[in-house]
């Protein structure tokens, strides 16, 4: 069995992850809260009681109002609808039908007019708030964008309540500590749950050569703590969203047109542009917890075959490596059940 507390490397070489695991371990922790504990784990699938819907300007078409539906559904898992694209059908909440990560996660199914953008802020809700099956209807595959991060949407979803079903949460963890690097010194590592567990623990830090610099936060995923850290907003520096609504245009998955000194944190080298959210002894965490509440959880809400629980060890990562260790995960069979009993 592989001692090393990254277990069996996918992806990197090896000589590389542990240099990238030693500086990591070396990087203090800015807030420990494992004494917090996790929610108790639910028995029954649940989805939302009645209908609602949020809006506002759109991510990457800031001129034009975009509206989500969030709607209860027998169907297992989460879906997005198009109504703008009659005739296609709900793209599922998958692994599966990850179009691309290159700058954010982009789902599609069938035709290629039939996708969603940016869906990460949408799908992490799905483990931060704990519901299983949701259908949700977009009037376009440009999500809106607030200036509270995804609180607008944790409050809709609160508000919806929830209905539980017949059928059993089903929880899912990989067989053995698995680890994804790069060559950068990132990586990914999924630990396995321990006997009849059903909560997840996150240890995550980012390292940023600008004002944001080296954050880390430990934690057990709840419900308090995931509806605290979703008010953080995606970052970006001064230069690059001056880039994305300049030079960017000529580049359709760069045209982040919606973005405000409102909506988004912009860094600048030694201070931030805007007023930084999620402060702690004086110190904005803000990027750490985007980084792991509403980036790396979605890539575990792409795990369509249960809620995923254990551990899960974050450094300088993004979202492509954080999709591809999910889609490894599936394609050689590498989760296995939680049993209960």
């Amino acid at each position: 069995m592989n001692q090393e507390p990254y277990g069996v490397i996918l992806a990197g070489a090896a000589d590389e992850v542990r240099r990238a695991y030693d500086t990591f371990a070396q990087q203090p922790v800015d807030w420990d809260l494992t004494s917090e504990p996790p929610d108790p784990p639910d028995r029954r699938q649940v989805t939302i009681r009645k209908p609602v819907q949020v809006a506002g300007p759109g991510t990457f078409f800031g001129r034009e109002h975009r509206t989500l539906i969030f709607e209860p559904t027998p169907l297992e898992g989460w879906w997005f609808e198009r109504v703008d694209q009659p005739g296609s059908l709900p793209i599922k909440v998958s692994v599966r039908n990850v179009w691309t990560t290159i700058r954010n996660i982009v789902l599609r199914s069938g035709s290629p007019h039939n996708y969603m953008r940016m869906v990460e802020h949408i799908i992490a809700l799905r483990l931060g708030l704990g519901i299983d099956n949701l259908m949700i209807k977009a009037d376009a595959g440009d999500p809106p964008l607030f200036d509270r991060g995804s609180i607008d949407l944790v409050e809709a979803l609160t508000d919806a309540g929830t209905e539980p079903s017949a059928a059993p949460v089903v929880y899912v963890t990989v067989k053995e500590a698995v680890t994804m690097g790069r060559a950068n010194g990132s990586f990914v590592t999924l630990l396995p749950a321990r006997d009849k567990t059903f909560h997840l623990q996150m240890d995550c830090a980012v390292d940023f050569p600008n004002v944001m610099g080296k954050q880390r936060v430990r934690f057990n995923l709840n419900r308090r703590r995931f509806c605290y850290g979703a008010l953080a907003r995606t970052n970006t520096t001064a230069a690059m969203k001056w880039y994305s609504q300049t030079v960017g245009k000529l580049f359709a998955d760069i045209r982040n047109l919606g973005y405000t000194d409102k909506n988004i944190l912009i860094a600048g080298r030694h201070r931030y542009v805007n007023e930084p959210f999620l402060m702690h002894e004086g110190k904005s965490l803000e990027a750490v917890w985007h980084r792991a509440l509403l980036d790396l959880l979605a890539a575990l809400a792409l795990i369509d075959e249960g809620r995923f629980v254990g551990g899960v060890v974050s450094y300088k990562a993004g979202h492509t490596l954080d999709v591809e260790m999910v889609r490894i995960l599936s394609r050689y069979n590498l989760l296995q059940t939680v049993k209960s009993t």
